[in-house]
């Protein structure tokens, strides 16, 4: 068994093409299906990509009808008091299994606001998943977020995206190395390939991070995710997956964990197997 653990879903937004991966053409589940069976995937979790509340309506009817689509990580607003409140309904539904709060374009610090830090320790008391869709610029403020709420349960999604063109690799690195202090934060490793159209990337060159993050969480706390549609900007979902193999199975005598069991564990989809 094979769990995509980050893919999304969108209706096209924009009469201008801007090529593959962008919001001008549509990325829908019968694109989708017929790409995973070729690769024996066999779940894949969709996650938010707009953060409105009608977007989790979009990817919750797409889970209700495709059988392949095992869990939505959806969207509310956090800096909003009525935010639990809100996510009980959505919570209801057995394929909502998380939230993203947009993080990458919002200010680093609105994860210390009040009202944020008051939904997230409730959140954490209740264990349910996060994902932080974090830049380098996040990490000193998701260790503080730590610091004050050592238990919350997140996934730094696409190993919080170090800036792999130019090769640096600290402070990212050691923000990265600090966060995996606490055991309820696992990473994906996702996102790698660079999201710009044609541009080119090498494994040589990614491997470093990936390596780091292997070290760091260890076989039992990261995860597969394509991060299809956006990674068609620079790579096809076959080169993803080749790119996770040579990068973190060919390190690995256990598959089975960072292609499921992980994933299984952190999104709570013991039931829904």
């Amino acid at each position: 068994m094979i769990i995509d653990a980050h893919q999304h879903f969108w209706h096209k937004k924009d009469d201008v093409d801007h090529g593959p991966g962008s919001r001008s053409r549509s990325y829908l589940p019968d694109q989708l299906e017929p790409i995973l069976h070729e690769r024996n995937i066999n779940k894949t979790i969709a996650v938010q990509a707009l953060p409105t509340l009608e977007e989790n309506d979009f990817l919750l009817n797409i889970a209700s009808d495709r059988e392949e689509v095992i869990g939505v990580v959806g969207w509310v607003e956090l800096d909003d008091s009525q935010a639990i409140q809100i996510l009980a309904a959505y919570k209801e539904d057995p394929h909502f299994v998380g939230i993203r709060p947009m993080i990458q374009d919002l200010p680093s610090e609105w994860l210390l606001k009040s009202t944020v830090l008051d939904n997230l320790n409730k959140l954490a008391d209740d264990g349910f998943p996060i994902d932080l869709q974090a830049n380098p610029r996040h990490l000193p403020v998701i260790i503080e977020l730590l610091e004050r709420i050592p238990h919350i349960h997140c996934v730094i999604d696409h190993i919080a995206k170090p800036s792999i063109n130019t090769g640096q690799i600290e402070p990212w690195a050691s923000h990265m190395r600090k966060i995996a202090e606490y055991p309820n934060i696992m990473c994906k490793v996702s996102g790698l390939v660079p999201e710009k159209v044609g541009a080119s990337w090498t494994t040589k060159s990614i491997y470093p991070y990936v390596e780091h993050v292997l070290d760091i969480f260890g076989s039992k706390r990261i995860m597969f995710g394509s991060d299809w549609p956006v990674c068609l900007k620079s790579a096809s979902y076959p080169e993803v997956v080749q790119l996770f193999e040579d990068t973190v199975t060919s390190q690995l005598s256990e598959r089975e964990d960072v292609f499921y069991n992980n994933a299984t564990r952190f999104y709570r989809l013991e039931d829904k197997l």
